[in-house]
């Protein structure tokens, strides 16, 4: 039986979301799997600003991972996948909770994610992840600081 490319990315996003449990506590290792090992792989999380390749995501991979502890993911809410053969993408809002920076708390927070797969060599790879905090609307919107 032939799994569709939507099939794919699926399963993907569940891999991805057991692999955010072991980054909300301090390992990023999964998650690393997960990602393209490519020059033109892009991360922008809400730790820093965008990088591109390789070298620069894995760092600013473990940078983020490592300000969190104790954390897990709730839920991954999809709310578009669109996907041809070689490549797709996810609008999520993905739903954690974890120890964030030097807070003994554990706090819950939500993101709106972004992430772009493509496939390489036979596999699903992320090529593109951007999160950021902005879950809720705001009459002023984020450029408020800007302008207002």
């Amino acid at each position: 039986m032939k799994v569709s490319a939507l099939d794919a990315v699926a399963d993907l996003m569940e891999r991805y979301r057991k692999a955010a449990d072991e980054f909300a506590r301090g390992d990023p290792g999964p998650v690393k799997a997960l990602f393209s090992h490519g020059d033109d792989v892009t991360l922008a999380n809400p730790f820093g600003p965008p990088v591109r390749g390789w070298k620069q995501v894995s760092e600013a991979l473990d940078d983020a991972s490592s300000r969190m502890r104790d954390g897990a993911v709730a839920d991954f809410e999809i709310i578009a996948t669109y996907a041809t053969v070689d490549l797709a993408s996810v609008l999520a809002m993905e739903h954690w909770k974890a120890k964030v920076s030097a807070s003994e708390d554990l706090a819950p927070f939500d993101l709106r994610v972004s992430s772009t797969f493509r496939r390489e060599e036979g596999a699903w790879r992320l090529v593109h992840r951007h999160a950021d905090p902005i879950t809720t609307f705001d009459p002023s919107g984020p450029l408020r600081r800007s302008f207002g």
